[in-house]
């Protein structure tokens, strides 16, 4: 499978799982494609859900096909997975209150997507400004043909209707609805409410079987309805919501619910059309919906801002229209601001506006310490360059200095983290370029300063994704192309040396030289011309001469330069390099495996201390896995001869054996323990992210040594939150767990599933620092 991207739509960070994952298995259409549908097909669906809330329908393994079809859901409540940039509205039901999204953006749109949210309703009303329902603009009729029925009897049923309802001075406009049949959408001023409405168009329905007895029925009872068009009057309830146009389906193929012409309704060819299909078709079409449609409007990112200021008693700048930046600037600003407690405010410009942080002791300037950064409201940019006094009783009281501004780049922004380098003034605070993270922790964030950018330079130039391996069995593995290479229990690791700068990047990117420096010296020492790019795994090997997971995790957690350089001593690693991706000043990813293969015995890394070329195996599969089995080794990886390397992917070109099941899981919770470990960490509560959320998959309470739970209990407490992570955990487990917010990952090894996905008899075996928690996938 691909790895997770974070890609920018529209100004939001998104980040992308799956990509490859098929949602309509009849047409292999994937989620990027569904996605990529959305992103296109904004600017004519936006209108017809704007300030509308939207009840989405979620097929998270896909429509499957006609005689396995896959699991559907509606989903309501907006999840707190969802970005925060996703406007909420809560809306009162009887029995509780439910809180529901308004899509007001393509990024939302492909949030939906990210979810395998394929289907978005929406009631035939909007929400006002303070929240409220307002009364239907649109009437909607659903010709729904019955038993033995289609399209063309639903194009005789509408043309009357259309009739009938152009007497009372409204016009429809057509809608082949993408399931089965047509949906008529007519204007309405607005001044009556969703009951009025309703009755009304029961009477049209109504009238519509007087006239037509044969061929319409108004009931909604099921044995009415055969060879006949149901109108379906309902959608106006005030309650119901309908597919949105432009929406797809949840059909064996990608079906859209798409406006049309009433030309069209007369060409007796008229069928319901699929995403490609409508793509192609609005290139050269305008909406025929369009005259219902509502303006989208921009979200207002400074209306908080402005809500706690009165620009006649603060001398702050308080603009009155929306940010009006392009979204593309680089400056940022600290300011020194003796409020009712000193602290200083990091703003850096994003989305037209300066996003903020308060830190309550100041920017990071060592890596060892943390700090809190508390997110606040965006500021206008004009805020940039204000220094000055903000009078007492007012929002923010005192004294606003600025300690340094200047400009800065990003490395990474989304939802979670932010890494950026700032680049100050002379003479300001920070005394020259500070590299900083800033990483979320429930509500707040904590800032982190990071190393130097020398080596984070040569990774952003030539830093390449890892190509991941498929799991897999024998029976995957199809003709006699391929060779089998031992797999190593260690740290998948991609390494750039450029001259003598190296930079040993973990597969989130994440800059690890500093905890292996053997390596990073050793390969020092090559000072290529041109930069070389290498993949392989940090390992540390046990007594038999096996790497040993367990040993490593006494250096994966090290980042402080004498803890390193005290645990180099006792726990020495060694680099195995598998594959070369970069020699020369040549890009070698588009070669065959067996041609990269040739690229890296020509090296000589083997004359290296620490770092090491294992040989591929030349025999049989089935001797390459006694082989491993009887060096003690955790299975054995098959690649393609002819594979190309795929950057970031996961392939089948690339498939992975192991002896023993093991799995990345995220740490969600955790129980107190008994005896020993009375007060402490009894089990860990683990899950797996699916499809938007944290599937929970098991306890696992046995594999710890005392450094590992004296290690976990310190990070788990600095993470404690009050609700669940997991979508749904068993009642006995919830009796006296402690919720964490979801960001360690660690591995298990277990004997089976059972029936309902948990792990049986897991067992501890590290911390994955290496791995993303949105990267992990079921084994």
């Amino acid at each position: 499978m691909a790895a997770a991207v974070t890609t920018e739509i529209g100004g939001r960070q998104l980040r992308l799982t799956h990509p490859e994952k098929v949602l309509y298995p009849a047409t292999g259409t994937t989620k990027a494609d569904v996605i990529e549908y959305y992103v296109t097909i904004a600017p004519y669906l936006l209108p017809h859900v704007a300030g509308r809330i939207v009840t989405r329908k979620r097929w998270v393994d896909g429509v499957g096909t006609e005689r396995r079809p896959g699991e559907v859901f509606f989903e309501k409540n907006l999840p707190d997975s969802a970005p925060d940039w996703i406007p909420r509205v809560p809306i009162e039901h009887k029995a509780r209150t439910t809180t529901y999204p308004l899509f007001a953006e393509p990024a939302a749109l492909a949030w939906a997507g990210q979810v395998a949210a394929l289907e978005l309703h929406v009631p035939q009303w909007r929400v006002g400004a303070s929240g409220e329902h307002l009364n239907p603009d649109r009437l909607v009729l659903d010709l729904d043909p019955g038993p033995g029925v289609g399209l063309a009897e639903c194009v005789e049923v509408a043309k009357r209707a259309r009739a009938l309802l152009k007497d009372i001075g409204l016009d429809p406009v057509p809608v082949t609805s993408g399931s089965k049949g047509i949906h008529l959408y007519a204007a309405l001023d607005g001044t009556n409410d969703a009951d009025g409405i309703n009755a009304f168009a029961k009477r049209v329905a109504e009238a519509l079987e007087e006239e037509l007895p044969d061929l319409v029925v108004s009931s909604m009872r099921k044995s009415d309805r055969k060879g006949k068009v149901l109108v379906d009057w309902s959608q106006n309830n005030g309650a119901k919501t309908t597919i949105a146009p432009y929406s797809l389906r949840g059909r064996d193929e990608p079906f859209v619910a798409v406006p049309r012409t009433w030309r069209e309704l007369g060409d007796p060819d008229l069928r319901h059309l699929r995403l490609d299909e409508v793509l192609a078709r609005m290139r050269r079409r305008k909406d025929p919906l369009a005259p219902l449609g509502h303006e989208v409007e921009e979200t207002d990112r400074l209306q908080a801002y402005r809500s706690k200021r009165d620009a006649g008693r603060t001398p702050e700048p308080v603009p009155k229209g929306r940010p009006t930046g392009s979204g593309e600037g680089r400056i940022f600003v600290v300011h020194e601001h003796h409020a009712s407690s000193l602290h200083w405010d990091l703003r850096l410009e994003r989305d037209g506006v300066l996003r903020c942080w308060a830190l309550p002791k100041g920017v990071p300037d060592d890596p060892r310490r943390n700090r809190l950064a508390v997110p606040t409201e965006d500021h206008p940019l004009e805020y940039a360059t204000f220094e000055g006094t903000i009078p007492k009783g007012e929002y923010g009281a005192g004294e606003s200095l600025i300690w340094d501004d200047g400009t800065y780049e990003t490395e990474k922004w989304n939802d979670g983290e932010v890494i950026v380098t700032l680049s100050g003034r002379d003479g300001g605070g920070l005394g020259g370029e500070r590299r900083i993270a800033l990483v979320r922790t429930g509500k707040n964030w904590l800032a982190h300063a990071m190393e130097p950018r020398s080596r984070a330079r040569v990774a952003s130039r030539h830093a390449v994704e890892p190509m991941l391996a498929s799991p897999g069995t024998a029976d995957d593995l199809q003709g006699d192309d391929w060779a089998f290479e031992m797999k190593w229990d260690g740290v998948r690791t991609i390494a750039v040396v450029d001259g003598d700068d190296v930079a040993l990047l973990s597969r989130t990117g994440r800059q690890v030289a500093g905890t292996y420096p053997e390596v990073a010296e050793a390969l020092a020492t090559l000072a290529p011309a041109k930069p070389l790019v290498l993949d392989g795994e940090i390992v540390a090997l046990g007594r038999g001469g096996a790497p040993d997971f367990g040993l490593l995790q006494r250096r994966i957690q090290l980042a402080d330069e004498a803890d390193v350089a005290a645990a180099r001593e006792e726990v020495p690693v060694r680099f195995l390099v598998f594959d070369v991706l970069r020699a020369g000043g040549r890009d070698l990813t588009s070669k065959g495996y067996a041609q990269r293969r040739e690229e890296l015995a020509g090296l000589a890394l083997d004359d290296l201390d620490s770092v090491e070329v294992p040989p591929a195996f030349t025999g049989t599969l089935e001797e390459a896995v006694a082989e491993s089995r009887e060096r003690g080794l955790e299975g054995v990886v098959a690649k393609r001869t002819d594979s190309t390397y795929l950057p970031g992917r996961r392939s089948r070109s690339w498939v992975k054996l192991k002896h023993q099941r093991s799995q990345s899981v995220v740490i969600g919770g955790w129980r107190p323990g008994n005896g020993r470990r009375s007060g402490g960490v009894g089990s860990l509560l683990v899950g797996i992210p699916e499809d938007g959320g944290l599937t929970y998959v098991g306890r696992v309470g046995t594999g710890f040594t005392e450094r590992d739970l004296e290690h976990l209990t310190g990070r788990l407490g600095r993470l404690e939150r009050k609700t669940s992570p997991f979508d749904e955990v068993p009642s006995d487990v919830r009796r006296d767990a402690r919720w964490v917010t979801p960001r360690i990952v660690g591995e298990v090894v277990f004997s089976e599933l059972t029936g309902d996905g948990h792990l049986r008899h897991p067992v501890w075996r590290g911390l994955r620092t290496d791995v993303d928690p949105a990267d992990i996938v079921r084994e």
